[in-house]
């Protein structure tokens, strides 16, 4: 292993530890160094500042690469440096869009585009969204926002990642494992847990005009409700919904929602291929971790030359989701939502011109 941080484009010297972390369900991975930003105790060996550049290479191979948001350094020279890549500015911009007969993939470019942030490879979504109205949202969450609602339409499931400071959009694949954790080998410690709270074994899907005219789905599992009890999902689709759209929406929510949630978690040797997003296989006798999983969350550590990693699995392939509420309508909004105050709805309808 031969770890090294560039700054502003030169090796970074007195590194004593690094940190370099992600989640699925943000859209950067953060790197965190500190370092013995001195020679004499008396004064700084690298000024760092802001925006500049920071990279993470591991023999040859760029990990990381975003600018430098914060930093701390005291009396010993001591110094933290935090970078995040460029999908923090994903984060860091809010706005009100509306967005009409467009796919996820031309928003998300879209939106790029008008905030300046880089992007590499965005594949087409296919599915073409009819409206979506979105009110002070941050970029992540408009991006989210649409890439739900495709998912709630076809099943497909997309990733948004960075690579060499661009974002990528990429389809959620099955995966081919390659990295095996066990006990006795590589695995230092583990822990389990298992949970039905979020189950769901029946769904209902309410579409049309709900006064006059619904167009109604209830679609069950009913292995599951032998097993556990029936217990209901309730969701209003769009009132112009087709009795096949609400369907399918009915079964794709079952699909989604009628699993068992477990989450485990890992400490591990590192490897820096592990990151959220990718699956690994693992199998720890005590705990029962043995199968393929997920990880949505890791955590690397180099720190005196020894790389390890903690990690977060789940057996199921956890993305975050926004559901989309059309501003105004009724109908969209979930069970226990305050009906719209009618002249909230002719504001909204007279800001976007409809």
């Amino acid at each position: 292993m031969s770890i090294e941080v560039v700054y502003d484009g030169k090796p970074l010297l007195g590194i004593t530890s690094i940190t370099w972390s992600g989640e699925t369900r943000q859209p950067f991975r953060k790197l965190e160094v500190s370092l013995k930003n001195t020679r004499d105790g008396r004064t700084q060996l690298t000024r760092i500042e802001h925006g500049k550049e920071l990279r993470l290479v591991n023999d040859d191979r760029e990990l990381f690469r975003g600018p430098v948001f914060s930093f701390n350094i005291n009396a010993r020279g001591d110094m933290d440096v935090v970078a995040y890549d460029e999908n923090i500015y994903l984060v860091k911009n809010q706005d009100t869009r509306k967005f009409a007969n467009m796919t996820a993939s031309a928003i998300i470019k879209r939106l790029c585009s008008d905030f300046g942030i880089p992007t590499g490879t965005i594949v087409d979504t296919g599915y073409v969204i009819p409206k979506l109205i979105l009110h002070e949202k941050t970029l992540w969450d408009m991006m989210v926002t649409a890439l739900t609602v495709t998912r709630k339409q076809t099943g497909r499931r997309y990733f948004i990642s960075s690579k060499e400071g661009r974002i990528q959009l990429s389809p959620r694949k099955e995966q081919i494992v390659r990295v095996v954790l066990e006990n006795g080998r590589n695995i230092l410690d583990a822990s389990y847990s298992q949970s039905i709270e979020e189950m769901r074994t029946q769904v209902k899907v309410i579409g049309g005009d709900e006064e006059k005219n619904p167009v109604i789905a209830v679609v069950k599992n009913d292995t599951l409700i032998q097993r556990y009890g029936i217990m209901q999902h309730l969701e209003r689709a769009e009132s112009d919904a087709t009795s096949s759209q609400v369907q399918q929406l009915a079964q794709q929510l079952l699909k989604d929602l009628g699993t068992i949630d477990d989450e485990a978690t890992i400490e591990a040797i590192g490897d820096d291929s592990v990151t959220a997003g990718t699956a690994i296989y693992a199998r720890e006798q005590m705990t029962g971790i043995i199968g393929g999983y997920y990880i949505t969350a890791d955590r690397h550590t180099f720190q005196n030359g020894v790389h390890t990693m903690s990690l977060t699995l789940s057996a199921t392939d956890d993305l975050p989701a926004l559901e989309y509420e059309e501003p105004g309508d009724r109908k969209t909004k979930k069970v226990g939502d305050e009906k719209s105050n009618l002249s909230d709805v002719l504001k909204e309808i007279e800001k976007f011109g409809e």
